[in-house]
């Protein structure tokens, strides 16, 4: 898999990446752009806002069931981070 970083805003906590090669992109698209962004929140801990854009290449029709199984891929891929962190508070 390649990767390309398109933004790093640290006075914003903004980092967006794409995939732009491997298997995740299935001859079918483009590239896959992934944005997240970290802001307070009321309670004083953070809030991670994450999105995702799918470039298709011609007319291809991604179904939803292939954006939740993604999706569901990159929860739990955030989860094992928070969870390492949270136990290991000295780690960063």
């Amino acid at each position: 898999m390649k990767q390309k970083v398109e933004a790093l805003d640290k006075e914003n906590f903004l980092y967006s990446y794409s995939v732009i090669e491997g298997d995740a992109l299935m001859n079918k698209l483009e590239k896959i752009t992934y944005e997240t962004k970290l802001e307070p929140s009321a309670t004083g801990g953070s809030v991670c806002k994450s999105t995702s854009k799918y470039y298709i290449i011609g007319d291809f029709e991604l179904k939803e069931e292939g954006i939740k199984a993604g999706k569901e891929k990159a929860l739990g891929m955030f989860k094992a981070i928070e969870a390492y962190l949270l136990a290991n508070p000295d780690a960063y």
